[in-house]
């Protein structure tokens, strides 16, 4: 999935940036539940560490935005979720929007991720098939016919503007089936790429070192050493 969410990425932004993909090593291979965001956000708190002071921007390229608030208070460069990308743009392209994905287990996980952007009352909520797909790789093969229904149920039941595939699997699905559903697609891994991007440039001359509430330098024990020097540091500087 990382291999064709980078392809999707660098496709978007062409000779613009430097596509870097970075997968963990440990975890899940997606997130579907509260306890599964908590163990992915630490992961990746480790994996900005370690790259942090040799990059623009970071997208975590998981829906759910794991640890996305707090990888913002700790590190001192443009950091951008998946998700929340995706419902900031879905916002400015229509007055509704929904999400479609390919298993019923997100749903109450990706209702949550949408509330907390505070566009609740925006979203006309998360359509998925009866069942997950017994294997991720096939779910755009296998599914979908079901997603371009889904996709169509959403703007002409739900009256939803805009609609966002949800999840890694999906990811570029959007502009094979744009044609064929009656509202506006979104891929949320183009939405992220794309919003780092305008980011680095809106905070190029930022003084993002010197916010006022960053987290209070502290000691720590057992963290893998980039992390712990940035919570040592009391944030991390690109």
């Amino acid at each position: 999935m990382t291999d064709n969410m980078a392809a999707i990425a660098r496709a978007t932004v062409g000779d613009l940036a430097e596509i870097i993909p970075v997968t963990a090593t440990r975890g899940f291979p997606y997130i579907a539940s509260r306890a599964e965001a908590q163990i992915a956000g630490g992961i990746v708190l480790e994996m900005i560490a370690e790259h942090a002071s040799t990059v623009d921007a970071v997208v975590i390229a998981a829906f759910g935005d794991p640890s996305l608030k707090g990888a913002r208070d700790l590190f001192d460069l443009p950091i951008v979720g998946m998700a929340e990308a995706a419902v900031m743009t879905a916002a400015l392209l229509g007055e509704s929007f929904a999400v479609v994905t390919f298993s019923p287990l997100m749903t109450r996980w990706y209702d949550e991720c949408v509330q907390a952007t505070g566009l609740g009352n925006r979203f006309k909520g998360v359509l998925t098939p009866d069942i997950t797909p017994a294997r991720l790789t096939d779910v755009q093969t296998d599914l979908g016919a079901d997603i371009i229904t889904m996709a169509t149920t959403a703007a002409t039941r739900h009256h939803a503007d805009v609609i966002i595939l949800g999840g890694a699997p999906l990811a570029g699905l959007a502009p094979k089936i744009a044609s064929q559903v009656p509202a506006i697609v979104i891929d949320p891994i183009a939405a992220a790429v794309l919003q780092a991007m305008t980011l680095v440039r809106m905070t190029a001359h930022a003084a993002t070192p010197l916010r006022v509430n960053k987290p209070a330098a502290k000691t720590s024990i057992g963290l893998a050493a980039p992390l712990a020097m940035a919570i040592h540091h009391g944030g991390a500087a690109s």
